[in-house]
Protein backbone atom coordinates (compact mmCIF):
# COMPACT_ATOMS: atom_id res chain seq x y z
CA UNK A 1 0.00 0.00 0.00
CA UNK A 2 1.13 3.22 -0.81
CA UNK A 3 0.36 5.96 2.05
CA UNK A 4 -1.37 8.56 1.50
CA UNK A 5 1.56 11.51 2.51
CA UNK A 6 3.20 9.91 -0.66
CA UNK A 7 1.05 11.10 -3.07
CA UNK A 8 2.40 14.43 -4.93
CA UNK A 9 -0.54 16.42 -4.20
CA UNK A 10 -2.54 17.99 -7.39
CA UNK A 11 -0.76 20.55 -9.00
CA UNK A 12 2.79 19.59 -7.22
CA UNK A 13 5.83 19.10 -8.95
CA UNK A 14 8.49 21.69 -11.10
CA UNK A 15 6.32 23.41 -12.93
CA UNK A 16 6.95 23.79 -16.90
CA UNK A 17 8.94 26.61 -18.33
CA UNK A 18 5.74 27.51 -20.60
CA UNK A 19 3.79 28.03 -17.61
CA UNK A 20 6.75 29.71 -15.78
CA UNK A 21 7.33 32.13 -18.67
CA UNK A 22 4.02 32.14 -20.53
CA UNK A 23 3.25 35.72 -20.18
CA UNK A 24 6.71 37.18 -21.17
CA UNK A 25 7.26 34.07 -23.63
CA UNK A 26 4.11 34.82 -25.72
CA UNK A 27 5.12 38.22 -26.01
CA UNK A 28 8.26 37.13 -27.36
CA UNK A 29 6.14 34.91 -29.87
CA UNK A 30 3.99 37.86 -31.26
CA UNK A 31 6.92 39.63 -31.97
CA UNK A 32 8.63 36.96 -33.64
CA UNK A 33 5.52 36.34 -35.68
CA UNK A 34 4.56 39.77 -36.44
CA UNK A 35 7.77 42.12 -36.03
CA UNK A 36 6.73 44.59 -38.04
CA UNK A 37 3.72 45.52 -35.53
CA UNK A 38 4.96 43.69 -32.24
CA UNK A 39 8.83 43.93 -32.48
CA UNK A 40 11.16 45.49 -34.60
CA UNK A 41 9.88 46.69 -37.57
CA UNK A 42 13.75 46.45 -38.85
CA UNK A 43 14.55 42.40 -38.05
CA UNK A 44 15.73 40.43 -40.72
CA UNK A 45 12.96 38.27 -39.29
CA UNK A 46 10.64 40.30 -41.33
CA UNK A 47 12.16 39.02 -44.20
CA UNK A 48 12.10 35.08 -43.51
CA UNK A 49 9.96 32.38 -43.62
CA UNK A 50 7.90 31.69 -39.93
CA UNK A 51 8.44 27.91 -39.75
CA UNK A 52 8.30 26.44 -36.90
CA UNK A 53 12.08 25.60 -36.58
CA UNK A 54 13.32 28.94 -37.08
CA UNK A 55 10.88 30.09 -34.30
CA UNK A 56 12.70 27.76 -32.23
CA UNK A 57 16.26 28.92 -32.84
CA UNK A 58 14.98 32.56 -32.54
CA UNK A 59 13.31 32.00 -29.15
CA UNK A 60 16.35 29.41 -28.07
CA UNK A 61 18.42 32.23 -28.86
CA UNK A 62 16.57 34.75 -26.57
CA UNK A 63 16.69 32.23 -23.48
CA UNK A 64 13.34 30.31 -23.83
CA UNK A 65 14.24 26.40 -23.79
CA UNK A 66 11.09 25.49 -26.25
CA UNK A 67 10.59 22.65 -29.14
CA UNK A 68 9.01 23.61 -31.83
CA UNK A 69 6.40 21.04 -31.14
CA UNK A 70 5.50 23.23 -27.79
CA UNK A 71 5.40 26.14 -30.31
CA UNK A 72 2.61 24.47 -32.64
CA UNK A 73 0.82 24.23 -29.64
CA UNK A 74 0.95 27.58 -27.57
CA UNK A 75 0.74 29.64 -31.46
CA UNK A 76 -2.70 27.39 -31.84
CA UNK A 77 -3.45 28.58 -28.23
CA UNK A 78 -2.83 32.17 -28.69
CA UNK A 79 -5.12 32.33 -31.82
CA UNK A 80 -2.47 31.87 -34.90
CA UNK A 81 -3.41 29.25 -37.94
CA UNK A 82 -1.43 28.38 -41.29
CA UNK A 83 -2.77 30.62 -43.86
CA UNK A 84 -2.01 32.23 -47.40
CA UNK A 85 -2.81 35.17 -48.54
CA UNK A 86 -5.77 37.19 -49.56
CA UNK A 87 -6.08 39.78 -52.56
CA UNK A 88 -8.07 42.13 -50.89
CA UNK A 89 -6.12 45.39 -50.86
CA UNK A 90 -6.68 47.39 -54.04
CA UNK A 91 -5.50 50.86 -52.96
CA UNK A 92 -6.73 53.73 -50.78
CA UNK A 93 -10.43 53.97 -50.67
CA UNK A 94 -11.67 57.51 -52.47
CA UNK A 95 -13.31 60.03 -50.45
CA UNK A 96 -16.44 59.28 -52.52
CA UNK A 97 -16.52 55.49 -52.78
CA UNK A 98 -20.02 54.75 -51.46
CA UNK A 99 -21.65 57.96 -53.16
CA UNK A 100 -20.63 56.66 -56.23
CA UNK A 101 -21.83 53.51 -55.47
CA UNK A 102 -24.79 54.54 -54.67
CA UNK A 103 -25.22 56.23 -57.91
CA UNK A 104 -24.70 53.82 -59.87
CA UNK A 105 -27.18 51.41 -57.89
CA UNK A 106 -29.90 54.45 -58.40
CA UNK A 107 -29.00 54.37 -62.36
CA UNK A 108 -29.02 50.76 -62.96
CA UNK A 109 -32.76 50.46 -60.87
CA UNK A 110 -34.02 53.33 -63.28
CA UNK A 111 -32.86 51.87 -66.55
CA UNK A 112 -34.04 48.55 -65.84
CA UNK A 113 -37.28 49.18 -64.40
CA UNK A 114 -37.45 51.09 -68.19
CA UNK A 115 -36.39 47.54 -69.60
CA UNK A 116 -33.51 49.84 -70.75
CA UNK A 117 -30.40 47.30 -71.37
CA UNK A 118 -27.80 47.67 -68.44
CA UNK A 119 -24.38 45.87 -68.92
CA UNK A 120 -21.42 45.36 -66.52
CA UNK A 121 -18.30 45.11 -68.96
CA UNK A 122 -14.50 44.67 -68.23
CA UNK A 123 -11.33 42.32 -69.69
CA UNK A 124 -10.63 38.91 -68.09
CA UNK A 125 -7.32 37.95 -67.22
CA UNK A 126 -5.33 37.23 -70.48
CA UNK A 127 -4.30 32.94 -70.59
CA UNK A 128 -1.99 31.90 -72.54
CA UNK A 129 -3.14 29.18 -75.46
CA UNK A 130 -1.14 25.92 -74.97
CA UNK A 131 -0.76 22.42 -72.87
CA UNK A 132 -0.31 24.35 -69.85
CA UNK A 133 -1.16 24.27 -66.39
CA UNK A 134 -4.38 25.47 -65.67
CA UNK A 135 -5.26 26.33 -61.60
CA UNK A 136 -7.83 23.78 -60.09
CA UNK A 137 -8.91 20.52 -60.23
CA UNK A 138 -11.59 17.94 -61.66
CA UNK A 139 -12.45 14.37 -61.45
CA UNK A 140 -10.58 11.89 -62.98
CA UNK A 141 -9.60 7.94 -62.38
CA UNK A 142 -6.90 7.95 -59.91
CA UNK A 143 -3.04 8.17 -60.78
CA UNK A 144 -4.46 9.75 -64.17
CA UNK A 145 -3.61 13.21 -64.01
CA UNK A 146 -3.73 15.05 -67.05
CA UNK A 147 0.04 15.66 -68.43
CA UNK A 148 0.91 19.32 -69.19
CA UNK A 149 4.15 21.25 -69.92
CA UNK A 150 6.74 22.11 -66.92
CA UNK A 151 6.73 25.36 -67.85
CA UNK A 152 4.41 27.96 -69.19
CA UNK A 153 6.71 29.71 -71.49
CA UNK A 154 5.44 32.14 -74.12
CA UNK A 155 7.56 30.95 -76.34
CA UNK A 156 6.04 27.25 -75.88
CA UNK A 157 2.04 28.87 -76.22
CA UNK A 158 0.21 29.00 -79.52
CA UNK A 159 -0.48 32.68 -78.50
CA UNK A 160 -2.21 34.84 -75.97
CA UNK A 161 -5.64 35.81 -75.47
CA UNK A 162 -7.52 38.46 -74.13
CA UNK A 163 -11.42 37.70 -73.11
CA UNK A 164 -13.17 40.73 -73.09
CA UNK A 165 -16.70 40.11 -71.30
CA UNK A 166 -20.30 41.63 -71.56
CA UNK A 167 -22.40 41.06 -68.83
CA UNK A 168 -26.76 41.91 -69.28
CA UNK A 169 -27.60 42.40 -65.57
CA UNK A 170 -31.67 42.71 -66.59
CA UNK A 171 -31.04 39.45 -68.78
CA UNK A 172 -28.32 37.24 -66.61
CA UNK A 173 -27.02 36.39 -69.95
CA UNK A 174 -23.00 37.05 -70.45
CA UNK A 175 -21.09 37.71 -74.00
CA UNK A 176 -17.38 37.24 -74.05
CA UNK A 177 -15.10 38.04 -77.41
CA UNK A 178 -12.36 36.49 -77.62
CA UNK A 179 -9.61 38.70 -78.57
CA UNK A 180 -6.14 37.66 -80.04
CA UNK A 181 -4.76 40.82 -80.39
CA UNK A 182 -4.28 43.55 -77.89
CA UNK A 183 -6.17 44.62 -74.99
CA UNK A 184 -7.39 48.46 -76.44
CA UNK A 185 -10.21 50.40 -76.18
CA UNK A 186 -10.85 49.97 -79.78
CA UNK A 187 -11.43 45.85 -79.03
CA UNK A 188 -13.48 46.54 -75.79
CA UNK A 189 -16.22 48.85 -78.07
CA UNK A 190 -16.31 46.58 -81.23
CA UNK A 191 -17.49 43.35 -78.04
CA UNK A 192 -19.86 45.59 -77.01
CA UNK A 193 -20.81 46.46 -80.64
CA UNK A 194 -20.79 43.06 -81.62
CA UNK A 195 -22.80 41.69 -78.33
CA UNK A 196 -25.33 44.58 -79.30
CA UNK A 197 -25.68 43.59 -83.34
CA UNK A 198 -25.75 39.64 -82.22
CA UNK A 199 -27.54 39.49 -78.89
CA UNK A 200 -28.49 42.57 -77.38
CA UNK A 201 -31.11 44.38 -80.30
CA UNK A 202 -33.28 41.51 -80.13
CA UNK A 203 -33.09 41.67 -76.56
CA UNK A 204 -34.01 45.46 -76.31
CA UNK A 205 -36.16 46.08 -79.52
CA UNK A 206 -37.57 49.66 -78.37
CA UNK A 207 -34.65 50.64 -76.42
CA UNK A 208 -33.36 54.28 -76.93
CA UNK A 209 -30.00 54.21 -74.09
CA UNK A 210 -27.57 51.67 -73.00
CA UNK A 211 -26.35 51.76 -69.52
CA UNK A 212 -22.65 50.60 -69.26
CA UNK A 213 -21.22 50.35 -66.24
CA UNK A 214 -17.30 50.01 -66.04
CA UNK A 215 -13.85 50.11 -63.83
CA UNK A 216 -12.44 53.04 -63.79
CA UNK A 217 -8.73 51.82 -65.86
CA UNK A 218 -7.65 49.35 -68.34
CA UNK A 219 -9.23 49.95 -72.11
CA UNK A 220 -12.41 50.81 -71.18
CA UNK A 221 -10.82 53.76 -68.23
CA UNK A 222 -12.70 56.95 -67.88
CA UNK A 223 -9.23 58.74 -69.04
CA UNK A 224 -9.10 56.51 -72.30
CA UNK A 225 -9.91 59.20 -75.48
CA UNK A 226 -9.93 56.19 -77.53
CA UNK A 227 -12.80 54.81 -75.45
CA UNK A 228 -14.80 57.68 -75.69
CA UNK A 229 -13.84 58.42 -79.31
CA UNK A 230 -15.22 54.86 -80.27
CA UNK A 231 -18.24 54.98 -78.08
CA UNK A 232 -19.46 58.02 -80.01
CA UNK A 233 -19.27 55.84 -83.36
CA UNK A 234 -21.35 53.00 -81.53
CA UNK A 235 -23.95 55.43 -80.49
CA UNK A 236 -23.85 56.59 -83.91
CA UNK A 237 -24.20 53.34 -85.68
CA UNK A 238 -27.10 52.57 -83.24
CA UNK A 239 -28.77 55.63 -82.97
CA UNK A 240 -28.82 55.25 -79.04
CA UNK A 241 -27.47 57.39 -76.02
CA UNK A 242 -24.66 55.36 -74.11
CA UNK A 243 -24.32 57.05 -70.70
CA UNK A 244 -21.64 55.30 -68.60
CA UNK A 245 -20.68 55.35 -64.75
CA UNK A 246 -17.35 54.15 -63.90
CA UNK A 247 -16.34 52.55 -60.39
CA UNK A 248 -14.34 54.28 -58.30
CA UNK A 249 -10.12 53.67 -58.54
CA UNK A 250 -9.22 50.35 -56.67
CA UNK A 251 -12.99 49.15 -56.39
CA UNK A 252 -12.98 46.65 -59.83
CA UNK A 253 -14.07 43.39 -57.60
CA UNK A 254 -16.87 45.22 -57.18
CA UNK A 255 -17.94 45.06 -60.95
CA UNK A 256 -21.07 42.92 -61.49
CA UNK A 257 -19.04 41.07 -63.99
CA UNK A 258 -16.31 40.16 -62.27
CA UNK A 259 -18.97 37.75 -59.91
CA UNK A 260 -21.50 37.09 -61.96
CA UNK A 261 -19.81 35.88 -65.49
CA UNK A 262 -16.07 35.51 -65.14
CA UNK A 263 -16.25 33.66 -61.57
CA UNK A 264 -18.08 30.78 -63.06
CA UNK A 265 -16.01 31.02 -65.89
CA UNK A 266 -12.80 30.20 -64.27
CA UNK A 267 -15.06 27.32 -62.45
CA UNK A 268 -15.81 25.95 -65.71
CA UNK A 269 -12.36 25.92 -67.01
CA UNK A 270 -10.24 25.06 -63.82
CA UNK A 271 -8.32 21.99 -64.09
CA UNK A 272 -8.57 22.07 -68.16
CA UNK A 273 -5.23 23.03 -70.29
CA UNK A 274 -6.65 25.85 -72.63
CA UNK A 275 -5.61 23.86 -75.75
CA UNK A 276 -6.87 26.04 -78.63
CA UNK A 277 -9.09 28.79 -79.04
CA UNK A 278 -12.19 26.36 -79.90
CA UNK A 279 -11.95 25.16 -76.13
CA UNK A 280 -11.62 28.67 -74.77
CA UNK A 281 -14.85 29.24 -76.90
CA UNK A 282 -16.39 26.00 -75.75
CA UNK A 283 -15.78 25.77 -72.25
CA UNK A 284 -17.01 29.55 -71.78
CA UNK A 285 -20.39 28.26 -74.02
CA UNK A 286 -20.78 25.58 -71.45
CA UNK A 287 -21.06 27.70 -68.21
CA UNK A 288 -24.51 27.44 -67.16
CA UNK A 289 -25.81 28.39 -63.71
CA UNK A 290 -28.52 27.57 -61.32
CA UNK A 291 -30.15 30.57 -62.02
CA UNK A 292 -29.92 30.28 -65.71
CA UNK A 293 -26.61 32.24 -66.50
CA UNK A 294 -26.38 31.88 -70.38
CA UNK A 295 -23.10 32.88 -71.97
CA UNK A 296 -22.28 33.50 -75.84
CA UNK A 297 -18.37 33.65 -77.30
CA UNK A 298 -17.04 34.42 -80.48
CA UNK A 299 -13.30 34.70 -81.82
CA UNK A 300 -12.16 38.43 -82.67
CA UNK A 301 -9.58 37.77 -85.23
CA UNK A 302 -9.27 41.61 -85.71
CA UNK A 303 -5.89 43.34 -84.89
CA UNK A 304 -6.24 46.07 -82.72
CA UNK A 305 -3.35 48.92 -83.28
CA UNK A 306 -1.22 49.61 -79.55
CA UNK A 307 -1.62 53.05 -78.27
CA UNK A 308 -3.95 54.30 -80.87
CA UNK A 309 -3.81 58.45 -80.61
CA UNK A 310 -6.72 60.75 -80.21
CA UNK A 311 -6.40 64.80 -80.79
CA UNK A 312 -8.26 67.58 -79.22
CA UNK A 313 -9.87 68.33 -82.53
CA UNK A 314 -11.51 64.74 -82.36
CA UNK A 315 -12.26 65.24 -78.76
CA UNK A 316 -14.14 68.47 -79.40
CA UNK A 317 -16.41 66.39 -82.06
CA UNK A 318 -17.62 64.14 -79.92
CA UNK A 319 -21.25 64.67 -78.29
CA UNK A 320 -20.61 64.08 -74.34
CA UNK A 321 -22.42 65.57 -71.82
CA UNK A 322 -21.05 65.16 -68.40
CA UNK A 323 -23.30 64.40 -64.95
CA UNK A 324 -23.12 66.84 -62.03
CA UNK A 325 -21.52 64.04 -59.91
CA UNK A 326 -18.39 63.45 -60.48
CA UNK A 327 -18.50 64.20 -64.09
CA UNK A 328 -15.33 62.40 -65.11
CA UNK A 329 -17.25 59.52 -64.24
CA UNK A 330 -20.47 59.97 -65.00
CA UNK A 331 -21.20 60.85 -68.21
CA UNK A 332 -23.56 60.60 -71.59
CA UNK A 333 -22.37 60.22 -75.44
CA UNK A 334 -25.21 60.87 -77.81
CA UNK A 335 -25.41 60.50 -81.51
CA UNK A 336 -24.19 63.45 -83.07
CA UNK A 337 -25.41 62.23 -86.83
CA UNK A 338 -21.28 62.52 -87.68
CA UNK A 339 -19.41 60.11 -89.46
CA UNK A 340 -16.11 59.19 -86.97
CA UNK A 341 -13.09 57.62 -88.57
Amino acid sequence: MIKDDKIRRKGGGRKSLTKKTKGTLNKCLDAIIDPATRGDPETALRWTSKSLRKIETELNNKGYKVSYRTIGRLLKEEGYSLQSNRKTYEGANHPDRDQQFEYIDKKVKEFLKKDQPVISVDTKKKELIGNFKNEGREWRRKKEPKEVEAYDFLSKANGKIAPYGVYDLGKNKGWVSIGISCDTAEFAVNTIRTWWTQAGHSLYKDSTELLITADCGGSNGYRIRLWKKELQKLANEINATINVCHFPPGTSKWNKIEHRLFSYISKNWRGNPLLNTETVLNLIRNTTTQKGLKIMAVLDKKIYEKRKKVSNKEMQQLHIETDSFHPEWNYTIKPNGSTIM
